[in-house]
């Protein structure tokens, strides 16, 4: 049973954002501090990646740990209300997840996907690691100098 009303929880809800969210501002705003250009919420990737850099087929997932599952089978047995509706709805965001995945890398994308809170307490640590995956496609590309790739 829900501790709030009907129409608390529909607020609620209704609050919570697909698009643009903190952490996804966040490790915007310090990858472009740090001269990183990318594309917000392309449509034209497969899975609409938060962030992408087609030059070097990278595509960028920041995931809300509830939303997608971190830690899933803890979370699905402490499932109180509306249990069928949640694990349903997770597990498909789950499958969906895997399927981008395996989809942009046949197509050569380099799929990086971090959790919400790893952005939020380790935003240099995920600036690194994507900037270690744009260097690594800097070599794949055979580019003669490194500073060409910024």
């Amino acid at each position: 049973m829900d501790v709030f009303t009907k129409e608390k929880r529909s607020k609620i809800m209704r609050a919570i954002k697909s698009k643009d969210t903190k952490e996804e501002v966040r490790l915007a705003k310090a990858l472009w501090h740090r001269g990183h250009r990318y594309r917000k919420h392309d449509r034209t990737i497969f899975g609409t990646p938060d962030l992408s850099f087609k030059k070097y087929k990278i595509a960028v997932f920041v995931d809300g740990e509830f939303f997608h599952g971190k830690d899933w089978e803890k979370v699905k047995s402490r499932l109180d209300s509306n249990k069928e509706y949640w694990i349903t709805k997770i597990e498909r965001n789950r499958n969906r997840d895997i399927e981008v995945n395996e989809y942009l890398a046949s197509k050569g994308w380099t799929v990086l996907r971090f959790w919400s809170k790893d952005v939020q307490k380790k935003c240099y640590t995920t600036v690194r690691t994507i900037e270690k995956e744009i260097d690594n496609a800097c070599k794949r590309i055979n580019y003669q100098q490194l500073e060409k790739c910024y």
